[in-house]
C-alpha cells in the first residue's frame, strides 16, 4: 500500500500552539483545572451563544455527565427508553446504558443521516422519556420537525454535536435546540484539544450538576455564592470534601483549555474552509450522483467527504482505487450499530435498511483545512476514470 497522500486528519496543532504550550509550562506550577478551564468554558459560552459551558475529557465523558445529570435533574426512573439513532458514534449508546436507560434504536434517512422521521412515532412507548439527537457528520438534523415530534411526546430533546461545531438550524447552532448538547474536542474534529468535550445548556441548575459529577459530585465545585448554603446545611461534613451527588473524575487540564481557547481563535476560518472543500466536493460527485445518496443540508460544518453508493458494486470500485492510491478513508461512524456485538440484543440490523446501506456501501475521507484543490483534482480524476 502507498503511503498516505491525503489522511484523514493531517497535524492540526502548528508550531504557534505548541510554542503557546510550551510558555504556558514554563509560566506555571497549576496544571490542574483552573483559571484556563473558566476562560475557555466562558469563551466557547460566547462563540456558541449559550449560556453555560462545562469543560470535561472527552465527549464520551460529555455524553455519559448529561445523561446522568438530566436522568437526575427530571427524575426520571431506571429503565425508561432514550430513541437514538442506528448510526451514531458507540459511546451514545453505551452513555445510555450506563445511566442504566434502554436505548430504542430508530432507523436513519439518508439525506441528513438523522432518524428517518417517518418512523420516530412507532419507536415511542409509554417508557419514552428522551431522543438523543446525533448531527452527524456536521450535518444538522431537521430540528424544528424533531422539537415538534418531543412536544407532541413530552419527550426531552438532548443533542450530540460532537462532530457538527458550527452547524446551524435556520440560523441558530446547533447544540442550542435541546436541555443541553455535547461537543468534542478530539484530534480530528472541528476544534482540538487533543482529548476533551463540553457540555452546553441554558439550565443553571442543570449546569450546576453538570460541574458536580464531572469532579466526583464535590460541593466546591459549584460557585462561590453557592457554598454557604451546603455548609449551613451539613455542618458535620468538612465542605471542601463534601459529595452532593454521584460523580467522575472527568476533568479537564489547563493545558487542554488554553489549547481550546487558541484553536477557538481559528474554528470559524476552519469551518469555512470545510465547507469550500465540501461545495468543491459536490462539484468532483455530481457527474456519479445517480449512483449516490448525497449528504446534504443546510446549514451544515463539514466534517469529512461521505461517499453513500446506492450498490456495493459501485463503493468497492471507488474503496480499491483510494487504497491504491494512498488516500486514507473509513467507515461512516460505527456503521449499523445493531451490527456491534454491544448492541446485537437491542435489534435486528436487517429492520434498519438505511443503516444498512450506510454499513455496507458507505465510508468517508477526510476533510479539513489543509484539504485544497490539488487534492480534490487527484478526487475528481480517480471518479472520472472508475466510472
Amino acid at each position: 500500500m502507498p503511503s498516505s497522500i491525503w489522511k484523514l486528519q493531517d497535524n492540526i496543532l502548528e508550531n504557534d500552539d505548541k510554542e503557546l504550550l510550551i510558555r504556558f509550562i514554563q509560566s506555571t506550577d497549576r496544571f490542574t483545572q483552573f483559571e484556563k478551564v473558566k476562560l475557555f468554558e466562558k469563551e466557547w459560552c460566547g462563540w456558541q451563544k449559550c449560556r453555560y459551558s462545562t469543560f470535561v475529557n472527552s465527549g464520551s465523558s460529555a455524553d455519559l455527565v448529561m445523561l446522568d445529570a438530566v436522568k437526575e435533574y427530571y427524575g426520571i426512573p431506571d429503565g425508561a427508553e432514550v430513541l437514538v439513532p442506528a448510526v451514531t458514534w458507540t459511546t451514545n449508546i453505551t452513555s445510555v446504558v450506563q445511566t442504566r436507560l434502554v436505548p430504542v434504536f430508530v432507523d436513519i434517512n439518508l439525506t441528513d443521516l438523522s432518524f428517518d422521521y417517518d418512523k420516530l412515532q412507532k419507536a415511542v412507548t409509554s417508557k419514552t422519556r428522551i431522543i438523543l439527537v446525533t448531527h452527524l457528520i456536521g450535518v444538522p438534523a431537521d430540528i424544528a420537525l424533531l422539537k415538534e415530534f418531543a412536544e407532541h411526546n413530552k419527550l426531552i430533546i438532548l443533542e450530540d454535536c460532537c462532530e457538527s461545531h458550527g452547524a446551524t438550524f435556520k440560523g441558530t447552532k446547533v447544540g442550542n435546540f435541546g436541555v443541553a448538547g455535547t461537543f468534542s474536542f478530539y484530534w480530528g474534529h472541528h476544534l482540538t484539544t487533543v482529548e476533551g468535550g463540553m457540555i452546553c445548556t441554558e439550565n443553571e441548575e442543570l449546569n450546576d450538576l453538570f460541574m458536580l459529577k464531572r469532579s466526583h459530585g464535590l460541593a466546591r465545585e459549584l460557585a462561590p455564592s453557592k457554598h454557604q448554603k451546603y455548609k449551613d446545611m451539613y455542618p458535620g461534613v468538612d465542605f471542601n470534601f463534601l459529595f452532593l451527588t454521584h460523580g467522575y473524575n472527568f476533568r479537564n487540564t489547563e493545558l487542554h483549555a488554553v489549547l481550546g481557547v487558541e484553536q477557538l481563535k481559528h474554528l470559524d476560518r476552519y469551518i469555512d474552509t470545510r465547507n469550500r472543500n465540501y461545495r468543491e466536493f459536490l462539484k468532483v460527485i455530481n457527474p456519479i450522483s445517480d449512483k449516490l445518496h448525497v449528504v446534504m443540508r443546510e446549514g451544515m460544518s463539514s466534517f469529512c467527504l461521505p461517499f453513500v453508493f446506492k450498490t456495493r458494486n459501485d463503493k468497492d470500485r471507488l474503496h480499491n482505487a483510494l487504497v491504491e492510491a494512498g488516500i486514507e478513508h473509513r467507515p461512516i461512524i460505527g456503521g449499523n450499530l445493531l451490527r456491534q456485538p454491544c448492541f446485537e440484543r437491542y435489534g435486528n440490523f436487517r429492520d434498519f435498511p438505511s443503516a444498512e446501506i450506510v454499513h455496507l456501501n458507505g465510508f468517508y475521507i477526510g476533510n479539513n483545512q489543509f484539504v485544497d484543490g490539488a487534492r480534490m483534482q487527484i478526487l475528481a480524476g480517480l471518479i472520472t476514470d472508475i466510472f
